[in-house]
Parts: C-alpha cells; sequence; structure tokens
C-alpha cells in the first residue's frame, strides 16, 4: 500500500520520524552521562533534545495520520497502525511531561523529569517496532511495485510491474 502523504516519491511520515526518535533517544543518553557523571551539562543537552524530539514528532504526526487514513479498514495493519499511533502520541506525551518539569531548572532535573523520558523512551522502542512491523511486515507505505530493479522514484512516481 502507497503512502498518501509523498515527497520526491517517498513517504514523508518515514522521512521525518528519523528526528524525534534519534533526538529523544539522544536525550536519554544524555540523562545517563548526567547521571553518571553529575556534570549539568549533559542535562542541558537532554532539556534542548527533548523540547526538539518533541515538536519534530508534532511535525511527524500529521503524516502518519494521513496514511492510516489511507489503510483500508478490518485489516491487521489498520489495527496496528491505530496502537503505533496511540503509542508515539503517549511517547511525546511522557517526553513533554520530562520536558515540563525540568522547566524550572534543566540542569538539576527532579526524578520524576526521568521518570517520564525513561517511559517515553521505552514506548518509543514498541511504536518503533510496529512501525516497522507496518513498512517491513506489511508493506504499509511501500510503492506498489517495488522490487529490487525498480527506476528512480525521481523518473518514475509510480512502478508497476
Amino acid at each position: 500500500m502507497e503512502s498518501k502523504a509523498k515527497l520526491f516519491g517517498h513517504p514523508i511520515h518515514q522521512m521525518l520520524v528519523v528526528f524525534p526518535f534519534g533526538l529523544l533517544v539522544m536525550a536519554i543518553l544524555f540523562d545517563v552521562m548526567f547521571l553518571a557523571t553529575g556534570n549539568s551539562t549533559w542535562s542541558d543537552i537532554a532539556y534542548g533534545m527533548i523540547a526538539a524530539g518533541v515538536l519534530s514528532g508534532l511535525v511527524a504526526a500529521p503524516f502518519g495520520f494521513i496514511d492510516w487514513l489511507g489503510i483500508p479498514s478490518g485489516t491487521r495493519a489498520k489495527r496496528i497502525g491505530l496502537v503505533h499511533g496511540a503509542a508515539n502520541a503517549i511517547m511525546l506525551l511522557l517526553y513533554g511531561m520530562s520536558w515540563a518539569q525540568r522547566g524550572a531548572n534543566p540542569r538539576e532535573p527532579q526524578t520524576i523529569a526521568f521518570v517520564f523520558a525513561f517511559a517515553g523512551c521505552a514506548v518509543a522502542l514498541f511504536a518503533g517496532w510496529l512501525g516497522g512491523e507496518l513498512v517491513d511486515r506489511l508493506a504499509v507505505g511501500v510503492d506498489d511495485g517495488a522490487n529490487l530493479n525498480a527506476p528512480n522514484s525521481l523518473t518514475t512516481p509510480h512502478v508497476r510491474e
């Protein structure tokens, strides 16, 4: 099933999700660095990463929703897409709560800020796995005629077998 929202022949949602996922996972790594060293610079960086990750997640979400709307009802893909989207919404909420908790003093976050961030990361891993299931197993967002010798997406927008 081809994506409904494309740019230069590729699904926009799949292009954008790398930003929130990468930023939010890196925020966790910087939190771990802060917890290991006590150096508040790492916590400050995590604070910025979380803000950028949540914002970029909000940008990616509508394109995923557009693709989800195009999945036929009553299919496994439709159900998994719903859980994937809901999990990502929960993940963004958890990270957003972590970011809000850090707002008063991002260089010395309270324990609850870490709890929200680590919980958000766990949910992100689950949601990411579901996204992989949608693309790799159920072919959501994959060109209908995709194959190992398909022509360039810039010269041939739709491949037909």
